[in-house]
């Protein structure tokens, strides 16, 4: 093995056998174990976003939609045959079998796949704000077609799908999600992933250059939605339970969030404010929602549940405006350029 192969390796190793050590050592109702999980879920759809956004210019806003037809494919397929009478008691169900979990995962992301290649064909006419919109739009459509009494015998209508397989170990989110990543990134160092930066930078060049731009803007909207399909079923493994109401437009706005607080154009950038978001929201900051808190005999005033919102905005409007291009920009995690940071330091050498 090379010396570049290695210490990638040895990284992803370590990882793993930290996440084993910490399974064993702390309770399973671990907040740790919280952030982790959907910190690898977010991870997933905020790399995949960046594929779409930042990679390729195309301002999209169809992520939470596309993480429902995830979350929705994988709960209905992987149902106990036995449950199913339990959780579709108001219809009759409509599928009578049940898929493996990892086929499931697999089939999440063809179906939200396969509804990005029939809207990508009139939606990616659209530039700039129009195209958000309509894939905005999209989103919100999709929502409302899921809960549609007709679709029950499928989708269970506006009740919750429930009694499908969930996580039983951390390591597994990070290793669907640590592979999807890996699969971003070799796509955006290969030679699509420079046609699809050239389109970004300038489609007028790109075309000139023998750039085929619709095609190679629907296979960004496709792979996009592909890997934020298995998002959404990532997440409903999370959740235990699904129900469209949950996929609001508020999600997709975190999902952006996360990419421009990371970086657009960054991949590192998205997972690191991925994990970073999930553990102010759901851990750090949590304290502060209790209005009954004292420190040192002093009581803290004007804290009340919810004030962790209002600090969380004032964090994220600081990072704004101290990172304009977010916590990355356009860089990526090199292990080799952190090793030849630590020489410098140690060695003396600038």
């Amino acid at each position: 093995m090379k010396r570049e192969t290695i210490l990638p390796a040895a990284l992803v190793l370590a990882l793993f056998a930290g996440l084993f050590v910490l399974e064993r050592v702390l309770p399973a109702s671990s907040t740790l174990f919280v952030v982790l999980k959907k910190g690898a879920i977010y991870a997933l759809v905020a790399a995949s976003m960046n594929l779409l956004n930042g990679f390729t210019g195309l301002f999209s806003l169809g992520q939470a939609g596309f993480m429902l037809i995830g979350a929705y494919t994988y709960a209905i397929f992987t149902i106990p045959v036995e449950m199913k009478p339990v959780v579709y008691q108001y219809y009759d169900h409509a599928i009578g079998f049940t898929l493996p979990v990892p086929v499931a995962i697999l089939l999440a992301g063809l179906a939200a796949a396969a509804f990005a290649a029939l809207i990508g064909l009139p939606v990616l006419r659209l530039k700039s704000d129009y195209l958000a919109i309509a894939t905005l739009g999209f989103g919100e459509i999709i929502r409302a077609v899921f809960q549609w009494d007709k679709l029950g015998p499928v989708t269970n209508g506006s009740n919750l799908l429930r009694n499908f397989p969930s996580f039983r170990s951390v390591i597994f989110p990070f290793v669907v999600a640590g592979i999807c990543i890996a699969l971003i990134v070799m796509l955006i160092n290969s030679t699509y992933g420079r046609a699809f930066k050239a389109i970004r930078d300038d489609e007028i060049a790109a075309e000139a250059m023998g750039i085929n731009l619709a095609h190679h803007k629907r296979l960004a909207f496709v792979i996009s939605s592909f890997f934020a399909g298995i998002s959404g079923g990532l997440l409903a493994m999370y959740q235990t339970t699904i129900q469209a109401s949950m996929f609001k437009s508020a999600m997709t706005y975190e999902i952006l969030l996360i990419v421009v607080i990371g970086g657009i154009g960054s991949v590192t950038g998205s997972c690191i404010s991925s994990f970073l978001f999930i553990a102010c929201s759901e851990w750090w900051l949590r304290f502060l929602d209790n209005e009954n808190l004292y420190i040192g005999g002093f009581h803290v005033p004007l804290l009340r549940p919810g004030f962790r919102k209002v600090v969380f905005a004032v964090v994220i409007m600081a990072v704004v405006l101290f990172y304009r291009q977010g916590i990355m920009g356009t860089k990526e995690f090199s292990v080799e350029g952190i090793a030849d940071f630590f020489k410098r330091k140690f060695s003396g050498k600038k």
